[in-house]
């Protein structure tokens, strides 16, 4: 059981306490209910933009790396469709550091021109670089097209088109910050060597006097029930034809979203899991293959994507995935392949669990699902899992009606 103390402050901050005394450092995690899907569809990529916003200085902290280096800390950021998190990691004496920087970057940031513009430029460049230039760079951007008619997670998290970054106007950017970024919208988890007295006081002193922002009512168009299979077919300059196939799931607080989550294991969890026992091992049709889903909180995308061998047809590959898929509609998975996921699972949570790093990230991500303590709660559900929900559920997902598939063939 991971141990905290929470408390909240008057402008809604809520901030989680979690001691190890084990360690001589302390991690300070900020994570902000916000993310890619909280997006304007004309305006997209902001959320991204700020993470790269948030490192180019604040009102009173014009270089925010450097305070920090000194202090001996690191510190890093990531977005996705669903949150915004920065954290960072010093030692505990130096911990007030840490409160001094992501305080300021609450209370405002530096909105320049100049700034705007250095990052912009930035976000363009990995843009380009990632989706545009490298080969099958675009094909999540395709999938998630073809996938959602409706929802937010329409488009990546860099953005859906380049266009909107560089369109960006300083006023948008502006409101999209004190929208979302604001103490009623986040999370402050304090791990590792520290008390809660210390934590509180720090707290009051840098984050208590931030005015609280509007508590940001989510209210996102909701994704209908897929009832017919969409197919796109790519031919660009690619080394090898590759396959990819997703179908839509339960979302991250559905029993459901966790029977997914092992089923794919079974299909795709190492070396000798199914589709690479036989696709790759035995049948040599493709030279790799995965299943994985993007552990989205809405309702999200189970996946299985593929490099095919050179020579081998898109079609004979296709078909050879169906069947390892309807032997998991057809029979029961047997109790010691089940109990193998099970447990790889359970290693690699305690694997997790082992870094104050990681515990911090879970807390904060459990309480904006809805409540911290959940995290003491995952094995658990788990391991109630049943062979009979995982041919049920493998029936409920990869149902030909529910899915979207991309052919990336090679023009070589």
């Amino acid at each position: 059981m991971i141990q905290f103390e929470k408390f909240t402050l008057s402008n809604g901050l809520r901030v989680i306490v979690h001691q190890d005394l084990s360690t001589p450092m302390a991690v300070v995690n900020l994570m902000y209910d916000v993310g890619a899907r909280d997006e304007d569809p004309e305006r997209t990529g902001f959320a991204h933009l700020f993470e790269h916003l948030m490192f180019g200085g604040s009102v009173n902290i014009p270089s925010y790396d450097e305070p920090l280096q000194m202090a001996g800390g690191e510190n890093n950021a990531y977005t996705t469709n669903d949150l915004t998190n920065y954290y960072i990691q010093l030692p505990a004496d130096n911990l007030e550091t840490a409160f001094w920087l992501e305080s300021d970057r609450m209370l405002s940031l530096a909105f320049s021109k100049k700034s705007l513009d250095v990052q912009r430029k930035v976000v363009c460049e990995e843009f380009k670089e990632h989706y545009l230039t490298k080969p099958y760079g675009d094909v999540w951007h395709k999938m998630r097209e073809l996938a959602y008619t409706t929802h937010p997670y329409r488009w990546m998290t860099i953005g859906k088109e380049l266009s909107h970054i560089e369109n960006a106007a300083l006023a948008d950017v502006e409101h999209f910050f004190f929208k979302h970024y604001r103490p009623v919208n986040a999370v402050l988890v304090v791990a590792g060597n520290v008390t809660v007295e210390k934590v509180k006081s720090l707290a009051e002193k840098w984050f208590g006097d931030i005015p609280s922002g509007e508590k940001y009512k989510r209210n996102l168009p909701q994704e209908p029930e897929q009832t017919a299979a969409r197919k796109q077919v790519i031919q660009s300059n690619v080394p090898l034809d590759a396959f990819y196939k997703c179908w839509h799931m339960a979302g991250r607080l559905d029993r459901r979203y966790y029977i997914a989550d092992l089923l794919g294991d079974i299909l795709s969890g190492g070396g000798s899991s199914r589709l690479y026992q036989s696709l790759v091992k035995e049948k040599k049709l493709f030279s790799s293959i995965e299943c994985f889903h993007f552990g989205s909180t809405d309702a999200g995308l189970m996946a299985i994507e593929g490099k095919l061998v050179k020579g081998v047809q898109i079609d004979e590959a296709e078909k050879a995935v169906e069947a390892e898929l309807d032997k998991m509609k057809n029979e029961l998975v047997s109790a010691s392949e089940l109990q193998k996921v099970k447990n790889k699972t359970e290693s690699m949570i305690a694997f997790e669990d082992m870094s104050v790093m990681s515990r911090a990230n879970s807390l904060a991500y459990y309480e904006l699902l809805g409540d911290a303590s959940w995290m003491n709660f995952e094995l658990e559900k788990y391991a109630s899992v049943s062979a009979e929900d995982i041919l049920q559920e493998s029936r409920n997902i990869f149902r030909e009606s529910n899915s979207n598939t991309i052919h990336y063939l090679s023009n070589n």
